[in-house]
């Protein structure tokens, strides 16, 4: 029997063209209307400037919290103090327009998020074996238009610091009012550190800070170095499930902080 291929390499060529036979499109599908939701809560969100607090609890879209903005909501958590003077008129006095170019950074230069977006809002290529839907041309990627994608390990620096930010507002959430206890926002702060945190720990610069520049680490001994370079492995091999559940989680602790703040539902908590 005769097999023909296409091209060279067996890929069909053109907008989209494709040989396979499964629903290929269903996984960028999903991505773009995920990825497309969240960008579009997270930029209300963070332009509201508001509603970012209830009790003890501050959403992790504001912190770390810089200054309080003019209505006084969250002064307690403010690490300078009052709205500075030289913030431009035209914006919104939103603490989170300050702090969030941090985590946007990392999670914009991820290696899978670069994969994610670039099948489903560039479609370069959609998938595996599909044509690029840009046509034909030259792809430039990372040598040319987005060529900042490389400053992804020193935005991994950064992001490394909100880990202990975080989990800081989860233990301050175990208090309120000066008694101790939780509520269901302190469960929801504690999940969502954690999720960050196994999405930062997945990273593949974080895997390399560890292991790289080794040949061999599991020779001989067992290290300590080789048994840090391990567990970030596993973390590493879960990347994608952390960073879909630490982004949608993220937007839940906001969304939940919200709604106990403009008294749409209640916190179930043990002070009351």
């Amino acid at each position: 029997m005769s097999q023909h291929l296409h091209v060279v390499g067996g890929h069909s060529t053109g907008f989209g063209a494709s040989c396979r036979s499964d629903a290929w499109w269903r996984g960028p599908s999903a991505t773009f209307v995920g990825l497309s939701a969240f960008l579009i809560y997270v930029t209300w969100a963070s332009f509201q400037g508001a509603h970012f607090t209830a009790g003890p609890y501050l959403s992790p879209f504001y912190s770390p919290m810089l200054f309080y903005p003019p209505s006084g909501e969250g002064a307690s958590h403010a690490w300078f103090g009052a709205w500075p003077s030289w913030w431009p008129p035209f914006l919104p006095a939103s603490p989170a327009l300050l702090i969030l170019v941090v985590p946007a950074s990392f999670r914009f230069t991820c290696y899978y998020y670069r994969k994610a977006y670039y099948r489903s809002f560039a479609g370069s290529p959609p998938g595996c074996a599909v044509g690029p839907l840009a046509g034909q041309k030259q792809y430039f990627g990372e040598t040319r238009l987005l060529s900042f994608q490389n400053l992804h390990r020193y935005a991994l620096y950064l992001a490394l610091c909100y880990i202990p930010i975080l989990y800081y507002d989860a233990f301050v959430a175990f208090s309120y009012q000066g008694r101790f206890g939780f509520g269901v926002g302190t469960l929801i702060l504690l999940v969502n550190a954690t999720l960050i945190a196994g999405y930062t720990f997945g990273c593949h610069s974080f895997r390399h800070l560890i292991g790289g520049k080794s040949d061999c680490m599991s020779c001989g001994q067992q290290t300590l170095k080789h048994g840090a370079w391990k567990r970030a492995s596993w973390f590493n091999g879960r990347h994608m499930a952390f960073a879909w559940a630490s982004l949608i989680w993220v937007m839940v602790t906001d969304l939940y902080i919200r709604l106990c703040s403009i008294g749409a539902i209640e916190d179930l908590n043990t002070w009351s």
